[in-house]
């Protein structure tokens, strides 16, 4: 039986690859492009968002899934990260996951959060949507036609929308 968020972490894996495949199209002046209100450059905030990942799965698995330095990553590298979280996210929800256990995050400086599994896995989708959106919004700024990654999109790529028009 597959996981009820199964789609919903499909879609946040694709969209954040389609996202760093139509950024490796830009050169570096554009990739450091900031928008006022956003995370900051394009490239940052597109590290942030696939290092925040991997810290989500870190946190999430125990430490199974290693963190990145992705301060130190270029795009292709940070696809393949993020294309391993893909994996990672499938398997994680394959397991019998309760809600309202408890994961501790500890921090380098010695301080934890403590929050339910379904917290945690909200704001592992809310993190990515906010931040793609921001890169979007960047993208556009620079003349960039930002990618379609909507869920209708994912749906529509992937054979699972149909739309039947009104009779006429």
């Amino acid at each position: 039986m597959r996981s009820l968020l199964e789609d919903a972490f499909s879609h946040h894996v694709w969209a954040t690859l389609r996202l760093l495949d139509t950024c490796r199209q830009l050169g570096a002046d554009q990739l450091a492009t900031e928008v006022v209100g956003t995370y900051g450059s394009i490239a940052d905030t597109i590290r942030h968002l696939v290092g925040a990942d991997c810290g989500y799965l870190f946190a999430l698995t125990g430490g199974r899934i290693a963190m990145i330095e992705e301060g130190q990553m270029d795009l292709p590298e940070l696809r393949a990260a993020m294309e391993a979280n893909g994996a990672a996210w499938a398997s994680l929800l394959a397991q019998d996951l309760d809600p309202d256990s408890v994961v501790v995050r500890r921090r380098d400086d010695g301080s934890e959060g403590h929050a339910p599994m379904g917290i945690r896995l909200a704001q592992a989708l809310h993190h990515g949507t906010d931040h793609r959106s921001q890169a979007c919004t960047a993208l556009t700024t620079i003349g960039v036609e930002p990618p379609a990654i909507d869920v209708w999109d994912f749906a529509e790529q992937d054979g699972r929308l149909v739309e039947v028009p009104r009779p006429s």
